[in-house]
């Protein structure tokens, strides 16, 4: 499933599939227990009738045992005899007895059965002793006068069937105890219908069944058609960059919605990605253009000098030639340096000591026209973490660049500013003007253009010093010195 809207469309629509499942069943199970804990409640009161009567001495055979296929009892002694039932009652289960046919004794009225399960010696226990039993039991009342109780406590529930009149349904049943007068404790076992609960938990569940369906199909449609609102914008911006990518001009931007969701804020960041890759193949083709025209003089000029010292070995400028050459190396060195720094190459993290490095780079510059004047501040830590031959290259190209402009001085002052460690070098030149001050650290740049190649160089060396002092994690900027001129100051973050 390759599109995004069919992948949102089922998951949204699995999501509620299993939210709604989930909804369903606990409602199912919540209307359930309301409606058996109802049924359960007027089992209870069943059950709690006829306990009063059987408290109260009421003969079986007299009790008021209410609508039998509404609530349907069964009265068992304390052995699990049944003593009394509903009329038509045919079956039932769910009780701690399945009988439904009292005893013959059941009829006399409570305390008058004998101890023998058997129903026929019931029977002829009934024949001989009836004058017994009833004398028995007018002495037991007289001896016990008073009222029986029923059973305060909760009843207990179970589920089971009863078959009354030849239907058979589910039913609640609650157990009440109930003590008479002589001291016999009865168990009346009422019965109140599930059908109610059924009925209405099947109706319930196949309203759900029936509407499920035709939900979910409203929810996948619903989110398909928002998520393909939601994402036609960002099929405008795919298909604008193909079409950028075909036409290879990156002058073209893609569509930004009005919105300020994430599409929108995608659309943005394209659009600067397509800004900063037009100006960096801007960049690289103006920086190709300018190297081959930088590289064309120093080639040209070197081919003409050995063409004619071929042909006429005393004409060989040879000076000349050795001086061609080494601006081509140093132009190519330069050209190969700027490539690494724009291929992200990063500066290694050695420790260099900045003071140091500056004694070491004006001492090879012994036959300069003006000699730099050095001036390291003392106690201040002037370690910088690194690439020594970058930083080296930085400071002999800021050396190169006062030694043209000055007049009678260049200074270099190494100190510590605070955490960083600042590097300055000033001459007594003529300056650069403050509109200029940003333009001369581009490529291939010169403020001087009546000054010739050889004097000027290529423009390379300001725009390599930026670039190293920015991978180093620093600056270069330039401002009027004491000294009337320019001053350089490159800071570059102290060794911790």
């Amino acid at each position: 499933m390759r599109s995004v809207r069919a992948r949102a469309a089922l998951g949204a629509t699995l999501v509620v599939a299993v939210a709604l499942v989930a909804a369903g069943l606990a409602v199912l199970l919540v209307l359930r227990s309301n409606l058996t804990d109802r049924a359960g409640l007027e089992a209870e009161v069943a059950a709690r009738e006829v306990a009063g009567q059987l408290a109260l001495d009421v003969p079986y055979a007299r009790l008021d045992l209410g609508d039998e296929e509404t609530h349907p009892v069964q009265v068992t002694d304390e052995r699990g005899r049944v003593v009394a039932v509903s009329d038509d009652l045919e079956a039932i289960t769910g009780t701690g007895t399945a009988r439904v046919t009292p005893g013959p004794t059941s009829s006399t009225g409570p305390g008058t059965h004998d101890d023998d399960d058997d129903d026929d010696d019931v029977k002829d226990a009934d024949k001989h002793d009836d004058t017994d039993d009833d004398k028995r039991d007018d002495d037991k009342r007289d001896d016990d006068p008073g009222r029986g109780e029923v059973s305060s406590d909760e009843p207990e529930f179970s589920n089971g069937t009863a078959t009354v009149d030849g239907d058979r349904a589910d039913y609640r049943f609650a157990a009440v105890e109930a003590t008479n007068s002589a001291g016999v404790t009865l168990t009346v076992h009422a019965g109140a219908p599930l059908a109610a609960e059924q009925e209405a938990v099947g109706s319930v569940r196949g309203a759900m069944l029936a509407g499920l369906p035709a939900l979910l199909l409203v929810v996948a449609a619903v989110t398909w058609l928002v998520t393909r609102r939601a994402l036609r914008p960002v099929e405008g911006i795919r298909r604008e960059l193909a079409a950028i990518t075909a036409s290879q001009d990156l002058g073209r931007r893609v569509p930004e919605p009005g919105s300020r969701d994430e599409i929108a804020r995608l659309a943005r960041t394209t659009n600067e990605t397509l800004s900063a890759l037009e100006t960096s193949v801007d960049r690289q083709r103006r920086f190709v253009a300018d190297a081959s025209h930088e590289l064309r003089s120093p080639i040209a000029s070197l081919r003409t000098q050995l063409e004619v010292g071929a042909a006429h070995p005393e004409l060989l400028d040879l000076p000349g030639a050795v001086a061609d050459t080494v601006r081509l190396q140093a132009l190519a060195a330069d050209l190969l340096l700027l490539a690494r720094l724009d291929a992200g190459e990063r500066p290694g993290r050695a420790a260099v000591d900045l003071g140091a490095l500056v004694r070491e780079e004006v001492s090879q510059r012994a036959g300069d026209r003006i000699p730099a004047e050095v001036s390291v501040a003392e106690g201040g830590a002037v370690e910088v973490s690194g690439s020594r031959g970058q930083l080296a290259r930085v400071i002999g190209n800021l050396l190169d660049n006062a030694e043209r402009h000055a007049e009678r001085s260049v200074a270099v002052t190494v100190r510590a500013k605070g955490r960083d460690v600042c590097l300055e070098v000033a001459d007594d030149g003529t300056g650069v003007p403050p509109p200029e001050r940003e333009r001369i650290f581009e490529r291939f740049v010169r403020l001087d253009d009546a000054r010739t190649r050889d004097d000027g160089g290529a423009g390379l060396g300001l725009a390599l010093a930026r670039d190293i002092a920015s991978r180093h994690g620093g600056t270069l900027t330039v401002d009027t010195s004491p000294r009337g001129g320019a001053a350089f100051t490159l800071r570059l973050p102290g060794r911790s």
